[in-house]
């Protein structure tokens, strides 16, 4: 790691199903604040009835987004009380390998902001977001086997 690490958050996911390739079972963070239940969405064919790593993926980016959007108007002294992010991503085929991707569309309303400082606000904000520069330039990442 080539950076100064802040926090680390780790999440163990077991159980469930495994024949159809998709995440199934319980998400469990080490410090006990997440437990959550895991299932195929409906949409896919599943029972739906609990999350899905899309609908993780999606709640970690919109509040980074939005951490990193607050962080940057407190800075500038513009207010903005009732900003909203909303991260929808879509899990879909992949055209290289015929397998599956996703795709991420972020959405901000920042009601009684100026256009023009909401533009510089979410440039610049896409440009620091943790979250954002994973999704353009991709992350480190090491897979360990243990046994």
């Amino acid at each position: 790691m080539d950076f100064l690490p802040l926090y680390t958050a780790t999440v163990c996911v077991n159980g469930g199903e495994t024949r159809h390739g998709r995440a199934s079972g319980v998400a469990r963070s080490d410090d006990g604040a997440l437990d959550v239940q895991l299932r195929m969405p409906e949409q896919l064919g599943g029972p739906g009835g609990g999350t899905n790593p899309e609908q993780l993926f999606a709640a970690g980016f919109a509040a980074c987004f939005h951490g990193a959007l607050s962080l940057l108007a407190a800075r500038a002294r513009v207010p903005i009380p009732d900003a909203e992010v909303v991260v929808s991503v879509t899990f879909g085929r992949d055209p290289v390998d015929g397998l599956f991707t996703l795709a991420a569309n972020i959405r901000v309303r920042l009601p009684g902001v100026d256009r023009a400082v909401a533009g510089e606000l979410l440039r610049n904000t896409e440009r620091i977001c943790p979250y954002a520069k994973m999704a353009r330039s991709g992350i480190e990442c090491v897979v360990t086997l243990e046994q």
